[in-house]
């Protein structure tokens, strides 16, 4: 029962973010493909990853992570910034045209939560936040680098 209603609940919000993807990405000058849309969600989600650290995550090529890099700044959804530490190395930060792009992908789980808060007591949503709070930082170690 909690395995499908988990599944389930997974499924209707990756459903929902590829409707706006593929709404964000028609073809026209400097949008996204859908290659890039995940790339770039794939660098938020690491935080400011350098290209070596990308490409170590997604298991590919450093020349092949530098080339979906490259496209994505010439499109100006990221740009490259010195590391503090070490000059010959960069991170890559989102811009904020991404930022434009995200804040539209992210709506649909401000509307989830916000029908959580309606429809459940504060301290049930209390609970339910701590819950998710836990799953993140306990039961996934096979994300603990994001």
């Amino acid at each position: 029962m909690m395995e499908s209603s988990f599944i389930e609940v997974y499924d209707k919000f990756k459903l929902e973010f590829f409707r706006r993807i593929f709404e964000l990405v028609r073809e026209r000058e400097g949008s996204l493909s859908a290659m890039e849309a995940f790339s770039i969600e794939v660098i938020h989600a690491l935080h400011e990853p350098t290209v070596g650290q990308f490409a170590e995550f997604l298991n590919i090529s450093q020349s092949n992570a530098t080339y979906k890099v490259n496209n994505l700044i010439k499109k100006g959804y990221l740009i490259r910034q010195n590391s503090e530490t070490d000059r010959r190395e960069y991170h890559l930060i989102l811009s904020d045209k991404y930022y434009g792009y995200t804040d539209i992908m992210r709506s649909y789980v401000d509307t989830v939560v916000g029908r959580i808060r309606k429809s459940f007591t504060p301290e049930e949503a209390k609970q339910f936040g701590d819950m998710l709070d836990r799953i993140s930082n306990e039961m996934m170690p096979e994300t603990d680098n994001i």
